[in-house]
């Protein structure tokens, strides 16, 4: 779809919502001043204008970082304020709807339904049901803005660790008790504190893994966005190793490149990225493990998953892998396990992030809601199927929204027994 098309339509949106959010500021300042009536209706305006003329720079110079980064969140934000304080005008403009409706067709424009809503809605210190949705609609639009504004400085990076036990009955007696630290989706290009990501990194060693996985997508579309954060990640390391793969943000899809040659070259600088960090980047290979005379299958496959890019090559992952006792795999999307892992392979444990857990929802106890449900079966935690399983990590860092609200980041921490 073209890119000035797309713009006219989000600016369209935008001001369809301003017009009908403004209904309910001109309630509230009905009684005030000329003056304070002039004043909040310039700066109404005046905010709105500033934000499309951000939207459209957003839009033009393709600048999603910086500047344009604070104007999408802040727009994000003001749409969705905005839209939570429509529903209260909109049922209230049903409302009077029906009672108009039925005035002139059931009663020929008599009133009589009108007359007795009128009779009702007045409440006891005086204010009318109109005027109570309308404080409604000003103040619940309120809440959303709190809510996130509260996870980007409270959410953003308040790192959790999350233990699990897998027992697997192959499990071969020399790795019996590993401890697998896991990170996923880092998105390097939207961190704006960097002491508290290098916190992050040191409650992962603080837990001391045998063995460290990262599954996937280290920046948001430019290899040079981890460029500030490669020393950081470098102190992550394990005396078994640290193994990587890529995600589908890795691969520069979401960025417009002067050529595929200047694309591919971003890719490659990001492999080295990995390599200096000392992670050992799987691209449809694997790695065996060896302790007692016992071995155990590390593998790796470039990203796969439904509605994304499909590099992930799980059979050539797989070559040489058929004397290890159990396999682990590291497939960024979560959507890979039903799809393909379970159906065809005997992978013991696949290890993905991708979801986020959508960076928002509500967890108490055995308790998981989040959007992100609706979109993924396997969204966030532990699933077993058959013997085998599935982690998905909630994820290390964000994109878009900079900050997380009741799904915080995680470093997962599991330990393998042996049944």
């Amino acid at each position: 779809m073209n890119t000035i098309f797309v713009l006219l339509i989000i600016l369209a949106f935008m001001l369809l919502i301003d017009l009908y959010f403004f209904q309910a500021i001109k309630t509230l300042i009905a009684d005030s001043s000329h003056v304070a009536k002039r004043i909040t209706t310039i700066t109404y305006w005046m905010f709105s204008f500033v934000l499309s003329v951000g939207v459209i720079y957003v839009f033009l110079m393709n600048d999603r970082h910086g500047l344009g980064r604070v104007i999408i969140l802040v727009a994000f934000g003001t749409v969705i304020s905005k839209v939570l304080g429509i529903l209260f005008l909109f049922f209230d403009d049903i409302r009077r709807g029906v009672i108009w409706l039925v005035d002139n067709v059931f009663y020929g424009g008599g009133s009589k339904v009108s007359d007795v809503a009128e009779s009702v809605v007045k409440k006891e210190d005086g204010i009318s049901r109109n005027e109570f949705l309308t404080k409604s609609a000003v103040i619940s639009s309120l809440v959303p803005l709190a809510a996130m504004s509260y996870g980007i400085m409270s959410g953003a990076h308040d790192y959790r660790i999350r233990k699990r036990v897998i027992t697997l009955p192959n499990l071969p007696s020399g790795f019996d008790g590993l401890r697998i630290a896991q990170i996923s989706d880092i998105h390097s290009g939207s961190f704006f504190n960097k002491t508290a990501v290098e916190g992050g990194v040191e409650m992962l060693l603080d837990q001391k893994p045998d063995v460290v996985f990262f599954t996937g997508d280290l920046v948001n579309e430019d290899s040079d966005e981890v460029k500030d954060y490669t020393e950081i990640f470098k102190r992550v390391t394990a005396p078994l190793g640290v193994y990587s793969t890529l995600g589908n943000h890795d691969y520069g899809d979401y960025k417009r490149w002067p050529s595929e040659k200047a694309k591919a070259a971003n890719l490659q600088k990001l492999k080295d990225a990995h390599e200096y960090m000392g992670w050992d980047l799987l691209n449809n290979e694997n790695r065996i493990l060896k302790e007692s005379g016992d071995s155990l299958a590390i593998v790796g496959v470039e990203n796969w998953g439904l509605g994304f890019k499909k590099a992930g090559d799980l059979s050539k992952a797989l070559k040489g892998t058929d004397e290890a006792a159990a396999k682990l795999l590291l497939s960024h999307d979560p959507s890979h396990w039903d799809a393909e892992v379970r159906p065809t392979s005997d992978v013991d444990i696949m290890f993905a992030g991708h979801t986020h857990g959508f960076q928002m929802g509500i967890e108490i106890g055995d308790f998981r809601w989040s959007p992100a449900q609706y979109r993924y079966k396997q969204w966030a935690d532990l699933y077993e199927n058959n013997g085998q399983y599935l982690y998905v990590n909630r994820g290390y860092g964000y994109i878009g929204y900079p900050g997380r609200i009741g799904m915080p980041p995680e470093i997962t921490i599991i330990e393998l027994k042996r049944g």
